[in-house]
């Protein structure tokens, strides 16, 4: 089977590529600096040269507070380039997998979200991820959309890291407690969205690791798993942040993976597991 990988290069797109020829797969991969997927001349080009068999979408601008001060381009990346690609996946035939996230939800509902809940998005990145949502289902069938949350790999840049530069660094950590999530790994989403694509499985699907926790009981854990005491991490609220952040992050980003389940499909780990294996090769 072909597939073909856009965002290649992002921390998630690098996974991917691994998992898909590990899987005996013929992996392609292209990324910005070989195709524009702002652009639909390129796009459908490209999907017409490589006629794969499925494309899973990690293409997307995802640094949310530098979304609020560039909205055109966020909604071009995250919104209209989705069009293209779904527009050339259909006219050749290949599944589509688009990556989404749960900054479409507004975060006030007590409890996880499913699949099937009424997004508010609350931040351009929210409301341009959104729009994505929307123009990959245009078609009406034939795709799946896959919201993930707080993701971190051995590829890029993201929390895991952070926390592991800083704690050798410091000795005191502040996270905010008031928001909640499921941390989600690379190495367990990227095997998911490799078996939606042969699957040819469509609809929203939530697919994100186990274990609902905060941002600040997160960093505990990677200081605990880091050998240091957690008690170096202390709990902050979101409205102390400084500089307060100019994006509006969801307070309960908790996602049910209730539609998987329902595919039949196995759970996902809680993420401690594949939080210690990442912390083992940095």
């Amino acid at each position: 089977m072909k597939i073909l990988v856009t965002g290649a290069n992002g921390q998630l797109g690098q996974d991917l590529m691994r998992v898909i020829t590990a899987a005996g797969d013929e992996a392609i991969g292209i990324d910005i600096d070989t195709v524009d997927i702002t652009s639909r001349e390129a796009v459908h080009e490209a999907l017409v040269t490589i006629h794969p068999d499925a494309v899973i979408n990690c293409a997307a601008f995802t640094a949310v507070d530098a979304c609020e001060d560039n909205a055109e381009t966020a909604m071009l990346v995250n919104g209209t380039a989705v069009r293209w690609v779904t527009e050339a996946s259909d006219a050749v035939g290949a599944h589509l997998v688009h990556i989404s996230t749960d900054y479409v939800f507004d975060g006030t509902k007590i409890g996880p979200y499913v699949e099937t809940d009424t997004p508010n998005p609350q931040s351009v990145y929210g409301r341009t991820k959104l729009a994505g949502e929307h123009e990959a289902l245009a078609n009406g069938s034939g795709v799946a959309v896959v919201r993930t949350s707080w993701v971190c790999g051995f590829f890029g840049n993201n929390m895991v890291k952070t926390v592991h530069k800083l704690a050798q660094e410091r000795d005191s950590l502040s996270f905010v407690s008031d928001q909640i999530g499921h941390p989600t790994f690379t190495s367990d989403l990227a095997p998911l969205l490799h078996r939606l694509a042969v699957d040819r499985r469509d609809g929203i699907f939530h697919g994100t690791n186990q274990g609902a926790v905060s941002w600040y009981e997160f960093v505990q854990e990677i200081v605990r798993l880091m050998g240091k005491d957690p008690g170096m991490v202390h709990p902050i609220t979101t409205a102390e942040l400084q500089p307060p952040r100019p994006a509006p992050r969801p307070a309960n980003s908790v996602l049910d993976n209730k539609a998987l389940r329902d595919a039949g499909c196995a759970p996902t780990r809680d993420f401690r597991e594949p939080l210690a294996e990442l912390l083992r090769l940095l």
